[in-house]
C-alpha cells in the first residue's frame, strides 16, 4: 500500500511526506538523506528561497512551480528531522501557522471590522506581533529579529524595530548627511587603519545605505538584485562584442571594455528611451 502511495501522482502532500520518511529510514533509506541535520539542510533552504525569488523576478512561471516544490521539500525535510527528534511534526507545524494566521487576521476570521486604512491594519498587525513576542518573553525591542537573515534584510528589520520606539531620523536629508560622514570615515580608515577597522567602517556605511533605502521605501535586497541582473546583462553583452572581435575579456584592456560598456549602456537606454544616467 505504501508503494502505491509513493507512485500515485495524485496523492498530494501525503505522498511527499511518505517519500521523506522512506528517504530518512535508517535501515532502507538513502545514506546521504539519513545523515542530514537541521544545520546541514539550512543552507539549502536559504538557497531555495532565493531561487524562488529569482524565478519570480524573471516571471518564469514554469520554473517557479518547480522552485516552490523545492522550497516545500525543505519544509518537509525540517519537519521530518523535528519529528524524529520529538520536537514537532508536519501536522503541528501546519496547525501552528494556521493558528497564527487566524489570530493575526481578526478582521477576516473574527469579529473585527474590515473597514480600516492600510496604516491602521499595519499598526494592528504590529501590535499582535508584539503581543506574540511578549508571550515568548521577547521583551527587548530587537528581540526576535533572526540572526540568520541576509545582512541587508536584517539591517532593515533592526532599523524598523528601533523606529517603532522613536529611534530614527525623521528626514531623509539626515540619513544622507550620515552617509557622507560614514563614506569619509571609510576613506580615512583605508588610508590609516587596519583591515579589521576598514571592515568595521564598511559595515557602518552599508548599514546607513540600508537605512536610506528604508527611508526611500526601497527594498535594498531587491534593488541590489536588480543591479546585479543589470550588471550581468551588460557584461555579457560586452563579452559578446569582444567575441565578435575574436577576443576575450582577459585579452582586452580596461579602456576597450569600458568603451564597449558605454556603448551597451547607451543602446540599452535608447531601447528604453531613457537618458543614460547610471
Amino acid at each position: 500500500m505504501a508503494d502505491d502511495l509513493i507512485h500515485d501522482p495524485d496523492a498530494g502532500i501525503e505522498r511527499l511526506l511518505l517519500i521523506m520518511r522512506r528517504l530518512r529510514d535508517p535501515d532502507t533509506g538513502c545514506p546521504w538523506d539519513i545523515e542530514q541535520t537541521f544545520d546541514t539542510i539550512a543552507p539549502y533552504t536559504i538557497e531555495e528561497a532565493y531561487e524562488v525569488a529569482d524565478a519570480i523576478q524573471r516571471a518564469d512561471w514554469p520554473e517557479l512551480e518547480g522552485e516552490l516544490g523545492d522550497l516545500l521539500l525543505q519544509t518537509v525535510y525540517h519537519t521530518a528531522i523535528g519529528e524524529e527528534a520529538g520536537h514537532f511534526s508536519f501536522q503541528s507545524v501546519v496547525q501552528a501557522i494556521s493558528d497564527k494566521m487566524v489570530a493575526r487576521h481578526p478582521h477576516v476570521f473574527g469579529d473585527q471590522s474590515r473597514d480600516k486604512s492600510a496604516e491602521q491594519q499595519t499598526a494592528d498587525w504590529e501590535a499582535i506581533k508584539a503581543a506574540e513576542r511578549a508571550g515568548k518573553e521577547q521583551r527587548g525591542t530587537l528581540d526576535g529579529v533572526a540572526i540568520g537573515l541576509p545582512a541587508l534584510l536584517r539591517a532593515v528589520k533592526l532599523q524598523k524595530r528601533a523606529a517603532r520606539v522613536g529611534f530614527d531620523w525623521p528626514e531623509t536629508d539626515q540619513v544622507l548627511d550620515k552617509l557622507r560622514e560614514e563614506a569619509a570615515e571609510l576613506v580615512e580608515a583605508r588610508d590609516t587603519l587596519t583591515a579589521d577597522a576598514i571592515e568595521d567602517e564598511m559595515g557602518d556605511l552599508l548599514f546607513v545605505m540600508a537605512n536610506l533605502a528604508r527611508h526611500l521605501g526601497v527594498d535594498p535586497e531587491a534593488a541590489l538584485r536588480r543591479t546585479n541582473a543589470k550588471f550581468t546583462a551588460r557584461f555579457e553583452a560586452v563579452e559578446a562584442r569582444l567575441a565578435e572581435r575574436g577576443k576575450t575579456p582577459s585579452e582586452s584592456t580596461l579602456e576597450e571594455m569600458d568603451a564597449l560598456w558605454t556603448t551597451v549602456k547607451t543602446a540599452e537606454h535608447a531601447r528604453k528611451k531613457t537618458p543614460p544616467q547610471d
